[in-house]
Order: C-alpha cells, then sequence, then structure tokens
C-alpha cells in the first residue's frame, strides 16, 4: 500500500508560480514510478509530468518549459514547480505513484494504482 497526500495548491494569477508537494509513504517498489496528473472540470484526467526511480522524466507537452517535476527521496516528497501559469493550467492536480511495468519503465495509460485527493490549483486572468 501506498499513502500520497498533496498540498500546495490554490488561487494564483496568470503568469504565477505554485509549488505541489506530495508526502509519500508505504511500499517503495510500488514508488518507483511517480507523477503528477491534473482534470479540469469537463475534462478528462490527464498526465503532466512522471519521473521514475532512476530519476528519467517526461512531461506533456503543453507544460514543457514551465513545470518541474522533481522527488526528495530522503523526505519521501515529490514536488512540482509550476512557473508562468496560465488559465488553462486550472485544475485538480493529483500525485500518483506506480510500479513499474515488466519492460521497467512508467506505463503511458494514466492507470497509476495509488492516487492522492488532489489539490487545486486556480489561475485568473
Amino acid at each position: 500500500q501506498v499513502q500520497l497526500v498533496e498540498s500546495g495548491g490554490g488561487p494564483v494569477q496568470a503568469g504565477g508560480s505554485l509549488r505541489l508537494s506530495c508526502a509519500a509513504s508505504g511500499d517503495i517498489y510500488s514508488r518507483r514510478c511517480m507523477g503528477w496528473f491534473r482534470q479540469a472540470p469537463g475534462k478528462e484526467r490527464e498526465e503532466v509530468a512522471v519521473i521514475d526511480n532512476a530519476g528519467a522524466i517526461r512531461y506533456t507537452e503543453v507544460v514543457k518549459g514551465r513545470f518541474t517535476i522533481s522527488k526528495d527521496n530522503a523526505k519521501n516528497t515529490l514536488y512540482l514547480q509550476m512557473n508562468s501559469l496560465k488559465p488553462e493550467d486550472t485544475a485538480l492536480y493529483y500525485c500518483a505513484a506506480d510500479p513499474p511495468t515488466l519492460g521497467g519503465n512508467c506505463r503511458r495509460d494514466r492507470n497509476f494504482r495509488y492516487w492522492g485527493q488532489g489539490t487545486q490549483v486556480t489561475v485568473s486572468s
């Protein structure tokens, strides 16, 4: 089992910054892949950024150059630094964890096994 607790969301003006945090605990193997996802009203949940145990990172195209995912293994915490925020970044942001696939990679189908409760980010224009 893995427990994930997000924090750091809130209202912000366009062009501003926020840093989300996700405190993780539980089975270490099941946390080898960790990521941030978001869901806006009326839209499907989408992957924002994923980091694997080796530190390999991927981002969805629309956040490249603006968002940075990182983790502090000593603190068991995942971060998402979000800069140059836009109104279209408004969403409920989730932290998620998943064991690697048989090939050793992080899955790409959004079906991570463990999820936090989400933290709301609202960007006003």
